[in-house]
């Protein structure tokens, strides 16, 4: 069942390609980007999401019958560029929908976000089924891909599945330029320096979620019968929710000598237009997702590995 990753060495393509080879064979799993990775390990093309032709003869060439289709620009870099963000994030979505429609590709993964979410919106708890209104390009851009994905399912019977997923930490790739990313910056300055500056204010409180239970929410959801999928426009998943002073704190249980100042940048506004807390529960009723880290286990699993790391 040959498997193709776009966007594959952003911060969570790397983790995705890599957790479904070592699920499918590392053969199995078609990596593709615009930039190569450093420390290649298996199969892996160029590719411009725009490039329509370039991707049906990669879907051609390899017999793909599932696609992860990645390929973005997130929020705080998205706002420098709005018309190419919305260009990437959107026409490379539709050009995916559209082949995996005509070639009859099995199953299509698309990762949306909290940034679909806005002021119209519940912050605490956000329900599956609230109003958005999202303040980004980027997170227009994810809300107009779930619609898509609703449609094409529709219309087409085509098996597109969908996460809105949180801020996601890992240790195993960099942060890729969204407003959630003092999360992992915060954890190498700590170690390395000894202090950080955040870019968001002490108290502003995020939905998170821990890269291991990211790439299990997404292969478990893939992993499932399709008649369980009730909702195809995006799923809410949580993890769980923290500010950057709550982070700060349980990193010094860990780094006593750690210091935290906060400068907050533009991307205040951007975190303060989404949600404080998630509600998952419809994600528990129709495939039984559960996260397995909170923050204090999340921080202890991240010094832990980077440490040895660095």
């Amino acid at each position: 069942m040959p498997i193709l990753v776009t966007g594959a060495t952003g911060q969570i393509g790397t983790i995705l390609t890599r957790s479904l080879r070592e699920i499918y064979g590392t053969d199995q799993v078609i990596a593709s980007d615009i930039r190569r990775p450093i420390n290649a390990t298996g199969p892996f093309v160029m590719l411009d999401i725009l490039n329509v032709q370039r991707i049906y003869e990669i879907v051609e060439d390899h017999n793909i019958t599932e696609i992860y289709h990645l390929a973005a620009i997130l929020s705080a870099n998205g706002e420098w560029n709005p018309e190419k963000t919305w260009n990437i994030n959107l026409n490379g979505l539709l050009s995916i929908l559209e082949l995996a429609r005509v070639k009859k590709i099995k199953k299509v993964f698309f990762p949306s976000t909290i940034a679909v979410f806005g002021k119209t919106t519940p912050r605490k708890p956000t329900g599956q089924d609230v109003p958005i209104l999202p303040e980004t390009v980027y997170g227009m851009s994810k809300a107009a891909g779930e619609m898509w994905c609703h449609y094409y399912h529709q219309r087409y019977g085509l098996d597109v599945r969908c996460l809105r997923y949180p801020g996601i930490i890992g240790h195993d790739s960099d942060a890729g330029g969204g407003t959630t990313d003092y999360a992992v910056e915060i954890f190498h300055e700590a170690l390395s320096q000894g202090a950080y500056t955040c870019f968001l204010a002490e108290n502003t409180r995020l939905p998170m979620m821990y890269m291991d239970d990211a790439m299990r929410a997404t292969i478990e959801l893939m992993q499932r019968p399709s008649k369980e999928i009730k909702l195809r426009h995006g799923y809410n998943v949580a993890g769980f929710s923290m500010s950057p002073g709550d982070l700060a704190a349980e990193i010094t249980k860990h780094i006593p000598h750690f210091e935290i100042k906060y400068k907050p940048d533009f991307r205040q506004a951007i975190a303060e237009s989404w949600s404080e807390e998630i509600d998952d529960q419809q994600a528990q009723e129709d495939w039984g997702w559960k996260a397995k880290f909170d923050l204090e286990l999340m921080t202890a699993d991240m010094i832990e590995k980077l440490s040895f790391e660095l």
